[in-house]
């Protein structure tokens, strides 16, 4: 007789018509399978896999006999031969799969019968793994119910827990071990506490032999009671101290998955599965759901009312379907009859004041058995939650929306461990109550190895006090000496009152397959600046919330009415000093974040902040501005939607000082910073790109990502449905990585997906968009000028992306390409474009390849310098046509020349030249605005008023010049004292004359080329001209030369009184120049099609197959293409031509808006001859 403990697989068998047989099952590594010949009447086996598993002889015999049921059985080994190489798998098709009691056997008609028997690698083969709660020595311990009970577990003493029980706290300590009995029977542990010290231990289950019970171990108390609180841990916690364990390891789910089918608004599955009621089949019915095709795969029913043994034996059912889906439906539950479909499905176990129903919006059913048992009063209750409606209210996608991955994830939130802190109906006694109604005074837990846990209701809101918290721990990993390294993983942490997981001052952690759901503060939270190497592998976050605890967590209200830590009279700036709450905050960037997930957080997905000294109790643990140059871990795989403030920002550092008179802000506020990696994190060493890889961002309300710093380098990414897809911004006017730069290939941008979304009442973000012109939720109010890449400073370089659907409409500004609105700052001649692809007007529905703004809504007045300098360098045509042209802003005449194109629907112009810039800093005074005017165009001054405000000690003006051309400047008030000019983005030989307007009678000191004196000059004309020209190479993407930044400093001493320094009137026409193209127009690519606003036959041809908008109710034809733009072809040439607005209308053209008529989407077929025949009625119509 052969009786052993199996893991059992269903398996799907199908007689054939021909007398053969399928079988499919699923081998695993942990088993070995064995199959029986099937005897059959004319009926073959088929021949042919080998099934072999862990080292097991290629052939073995066993023999069986007897029958068991689903659910359980034993294994009579006689007369029942089997070779392990003698099946051929045609189907895998696992159902089931559990460590189940001896084996199992299905039945089918047709004369079919077949065993399946999966033997655990380790029971056929004995090791020497024990389970914790089988091990020799352990006494049996019932320590009752008493809430003064303190219990101590020390001086070798070994208890093993076997059944609930109610105790004022647990300390164990010099050599204690607790471990808690695996049965059938749930555990309730209630205490206030649990200490594990020196030498003490406490085991749920092993990595080997996880934990399959049911255990809640619940921590009561209030932040006020009477109890002494321990000095590290505090209250209401399971904490471990130094040479303590803590060893939690329940059974293994799949934490958290994707959708893999779209579930829209109002479905439901009342009709997939016919659920009986009436009083034969009383209690609860089981369906077993193949999760790919929905076929019902199996059924059970449980009378729970009957006994309790139904309840046990159904929660031993549901355990073994972790990997099916579960339809649970209810008869005889009166509160369910309104439950129309099944919308989601959790099962609560507990004891008689075990869990709570979650998710108060929803509706539940509960069924349960109590009865009295040996100890306490118990039950097992089934919360069945629906959605209120029956269905689902907004659209859940599963599936890629045109070419991005927007899959819904799926978290699994409960597990067979429990671990949750009691709480108290409302808030008190707190001042957290002034910015949260319900109690905050959660559980919190300091572990090792913990995994396969539920954490509910954890964390408090004050330092230090976290649903898991590693603090102050060094090296956790092999290089600390630990092995196995410490981890925590397979956990799901919710309605947390304080973070997910903290690692404070450890390294090397492991936090893999955790599902954080609803928490107040940074979810996963790495603390002071010095972690580093830990692994944040498959985790996801959702729905994080603001926190009172520092700057970064909280909202605009609690930084305005949280003062500790600010000096006197400081008024709060929220959205600079604070308001920064994320899923994954990174304090250091050399962390590892792969198949991560970050939605629905109040203000970001991913953040990484740089600490420019370590701060908290690990000041001192590296120099100043270390992580500012350490390069970034792996960053692979990773996904954020659904965020309030961006998927994803690399930028800014935490004040590493407390407030003061100088700097009133308080301690660990949002500051700048720069990031620039470099090998080892020394800065004179080689750059090393921080490389971020495939990262998907969608549906965040302002930006995809927002990354600022040297090399960072995206490659494999996706955009879409954001405000603004990805804006890359570099260190700063003299970056402190000089030579650096940053790039985007082989990505995708969207603008508006297929993903529409639906309306919701009071919605200020519901209006027309996307090709269609079908209402659906933008981004951030129905007029914000979406765009795909926004260029900022640079340099930047975007290669081999592509863009799709950036439409653009009347009062709506949105392009593929947009600059960031509101600029002061710089924009570089080395921001590079090429090999982008899907600007074909009609496939592609891009409408604005790119737009450099107008005065109007968002946009203001366009009057600050950055609004004014914008460029960018087309490389190799694939956005203006013309093979290395420079778009730039079409009124900025320092840039232009006599054969730019203008391109009025861009608001730019393409020309062609030699670009640079320069830095002009003014002091004594900074007040002032300046007039740069170019030679060829003296009526066409550029009117800078300087990058860094008026009340600054000094001021900056970032023209773009072109080289090798004479220029003027004039201020409105009186000439600065000081002026310096420094050259920017200049190669070796690069010139330009400049001519400064002083009052008469000014003397100078001129200093040149880093402080060498060069000349004096007294009693000028009113213009000193100077020729600035670089004398030294500079690296491709640098702003100043291998030697430094090469500058010119003029100090001048100027008689009092006098008036402003405008020479304007002195200076032209006598220094006035005839305007000349030094670098000839580029040719424009063969068959090119630039966009322009109105349309001719060609350009309804072009379109013709596209969709068509229709419009007869007046009457009238009014068709429009899906577009605001088309082409115009110059009737007398062969090329095409962008004209503008007044040409098109000179030339008898009638312009077309998308929103002239009121249209309705007709859908036709590619080469359809009546949409020919339309488009030729229109254009005879319009011409």
């Amino acid at each position: 007789m052969l009786t052993t403990n199996l893991d059992f697989t269903f398996v799907f068998i199908r007689a054939r018509g021909g007398g053969g047989v399928e079988l499919g099952f699923l081998f695993s590594s942990a088993l070995i399978c064995l199959i029986p010949v099937i005897r059959m009447k004319n009926s073959k086996l088929v021949t042919g896999h080998q099934a072999r598993s862990c080292g097991h002889p290629p052939k073995t015999s066993a023999q069986a006999t007897g029958i068991s049921s689903v659910l359980s059985g034993t294994v009579n080994a006689t007369k029942f031969p089997m070779h392990l190489n003698q099946v051929r798998v045609r189907r895998k098709s696992r159902l089931l799969q559990r460590d189940f009691p001896k084996f199992a056997q299905i039945q089918f008609t047709h004369a079919l019968v077949a065993v399946l028997l999966c033997f655990r690698v380790n029971e056929v083969f004995p090791s020497a793994t024990v389970c914790p709660d089988k091990e020799d020595g352990l006494q049996p311990w019932t320590p009752g119910h008493s809430e003064a009970h303190r219990v101590t577990i020390g001086y070798g003493k070994k208890v093993l827990l076997t059944s609930s029980a109610t105790v004022h706290s647990i300390e164990i300590l010099d050599g204690g071990k607790l471990v808690i009995a695996d049965t059938i029977r749930p555990i309730l542990l209630r205490t206030k506490h649990i200490l594990i010290g020196a030498k003490g231990e406490l085991h749920i289950g092993s990595p080997d032999c996880p934990y399959k019970g049911s255990l809640t171990i619940s921590l009561y108390g209030r932040s006020d009671d009477g109890d002494t609180e321990h000095s590290y841990f505090g209250r209401k916690y399971v904490g471990v101290g130094t040479g303590g364990t803590l060893e939690i390891h329940g059974d293994r789910k799949l934490s958290w998955t994707f959708l893999n089918k779209t579930l829209h608004p109002g479905e439901g599955n009342e009709n997939s599965y016919h659920f009986e009621r009436g009083w034969g089949n009383r209690g609860i019915i089981v369906h077993v759901v193949d999760p790919k095709s929905g076929d019902v795969l199996h059924s059970d029913r449980f009378d729970t009312y009957r006994s309790k043994d139904e309840s046990r034996r159904l929660a031993q059912y549901v355990d073994l379907v972790e990997d099916a889906i579960s339809a649970l439906s209810l008869s005889g539950c009166e509160s369910c009859l309104n439950c129309s479909a099944l919308w989601q499905v959790e099962l609560l176990e507990s004891a008689a004041n075990g869990r709570e129903a979650v998710a108060p919006e929803r509706a539940a059913c509960r069924v349960s058995d109590s009865r009295p048992d040996d100890d306490i009063d118990k039950h097992v209750a089934f919360f069945i939650f629906f959605h209120p409606s029956g269905k689902p209210t907004f659209p859940h996608m599963g599936e890629e929306v045109d070419g991005v991955d927007m899959r819904a994830e799926v978290g699994l939130l409960t597990r067979n461990i429990l671990i949750r802190g009691e709480m108290e109906p409302a808030c008190y006694a707190n001042e957290a109550c002034k910015f949260f109604e319900f109690d905050t005074f959660g559980g919190h837990l300091k572990a090792t190895h913990v995994e396969g846990v539920e954490l509910k209701h954890m964390g408090q809101q004050s330092m230090g006090h976290y649903p898991v918290h590693f603090h102050m721990n060094g090296d956790v990993d092999e290089k600390g000496g630990y092995d196995p390294p410490t981890y925590v993983r397979d956990l799901s942490i919710h309605h947390t009152f304080s973070r997910c997981v903290t690692v404070h001052g450890s390294n090397g952690l492991l936090v893999k397959d955790v599902v954080g759901y609803d928490a107040l503060g940074h979810c996963f939270f790495t603390e002071d600046g010095p972690e580093e190497r830990n692994t944040f592998d498959h985790c996801l976050g959702l729905m994080v919330k603001a926190s009172t605890l520092l700057p970064s967590d909280r909202d605009s209200k609690m930084c305005r009415d949280i003062t500790d830590g600010a000096f006197p009279g400081y008024v709060a700036k929220p959205r600079q000093d604070c308001s920064a709450t994320s899923t994954f905050w990174m304090a250091n960037p050399n962390n590892n974040l792969i198949n991560c997930a970050a939605a629905g957080s109040e203000e970001t997905g991913f953040w990484f902040i740089f600490h420019h000294v370590p701060t908290g109790p690990s000041e001192g643990m590296y120099s100043p501005g270390r992580t500012e140059h350490t390069p970034m871990g792996h960053f692979i795989n990773n996904r954020a939607h659904s965020n309030y403030r961006a998927g994803m920002i690399l930028d800014n550092g935490v004040k590493t000082t407390e407030a003061n008179a100088k700097d009133k802000r308080p301690y660990l506020s949002l500051v700048g910073a720069r990031y620039g990696p470099h090998l080892d994190s020394d800065p004179f060493k080689p750059r090393v790109p921080a490389l971020i890889h495939h990262f998907v961002a969608y549906k965040n309300q302002d930006h995809g990502a927002w990354l600022r710093g040297g090399d960072v380098w995206l490659d494999d990414c996706q955009f879409a449905d954001n405000g603004i897809g990805l804006t890359l911004a570099s260190g700063g006017t003299f970056p402190d990585d000089d030579g650096s730069r940053q790039e985007v290939k082989n990505s995708l941008f969207v603008g508006e997906s297929e993903n529409r979304g639906v309306p919701i009442p009071d919605n200020g973000v519901w209006g027309p968009g996307g090709p269609d012109m079908e209402k659906r939720t933008l981004p951030r109010g129905v007029n914000f000028p979406i765009r795909g890449m926004q260029i900022y400073d640079g340099p930047i370089n975007v290669q081999n992306c592509t863009f799709r659907k950036y439409i653009a409409l009347d009062g709506r500004h949105t392009s593929a390409f947009g600059f960031r609105l509101n600029n002061s700052w710089q924009s570089c001649p080395n921001n590079n474009h090429s090999s982008l692809a899907c600007f074909s007007p009609c496939a592609n529905q891009i409408t604005s390849r790119v737009f450099f703004g107008e005065p109007g809504p968002w946009f203001s007045e366009m009057q600050m310098d950055g609004d004014k300098t914008t460029i960018f360098h087309d490389v190799d045509g694939s956005v203006s046509e013309y093979p290395g042209a420079f778009l730039v802003k079409e009124d900025n005449w320092l840039l232009r020349h006599p054969d730019c194109i203008d391109v009025p629907d861009w608001k730019a112009a393409i020309c062609s030249g030699n670009y640079a810039q320069i830095y002009i800093q003014t002091r004594n005074p900074a007040n002032l605005d300046m007039n740069m005017v170019k030679d060829e165009y003296p009526d066409r001054p550029l009117h800078l008023v300087g990058a860094l405000g008026k009340r600054n000690h000094y001021q900056q003006f970032q023209p773009v010049v072109t080289l090798a051309k004479g220029y003027t400047m004039h201020w409105d008030q009186v000439a600065p004292l000081e002026v310096t000019i420094w050259l920017i983005n200049f190669n070796r030989g690069e010139w330009i004359n400049v001519g400064i307007c002083y009052p008469r009678g000014t003397t100078f000191t001129i200093i040149s080329d880093i402080h060498n004196l060069i000349g004096v000059s007294s009693a000028p004309p009113r213009l000193l001209f100077v020729k600035l020209k670089a004398h030294n190479e500079k690296e491709d993407f640098a702003f100043c030369s291998v030697k430094g930044c090469e500058r010119v400093k003029i100090k001048a001493i100027i008689p009092k009184g006098s008036g402003p320094s405008d020479c304007m009137a002195a200076a032209y026409p006598k220094y006035a120049e005839l305007p000349v193209v030094d670098v000839p127009m580029p040719k424009k690519l063969p068959r090119s099609r630039l966009v322009g606003q109105c349309y001719s036959f060609d350009a309804l041809l072009l379109c013709s197959t596209e969709n068509v908008l229709t419009n007869v109710s007046s009457g009238i034809i009014g068709n429009n293409l899906k577009r605001t733009t088309c082409h115009q072809r110059n009737l007398d040439q062969s090329s095409w031509a962008s004209w503008s607005r007044s040409q098109c209308e000179a030339e008898g053209y009638k312009q077309i808006h998308i929103h002239k008529y009121q249209t309705k989407l007709l859908k036709i077929y590619h080469q359809s001859l009546t949409v020919l025949l339309v488009n030729y009625l229109l254009y005879f119509l319009n011409n």
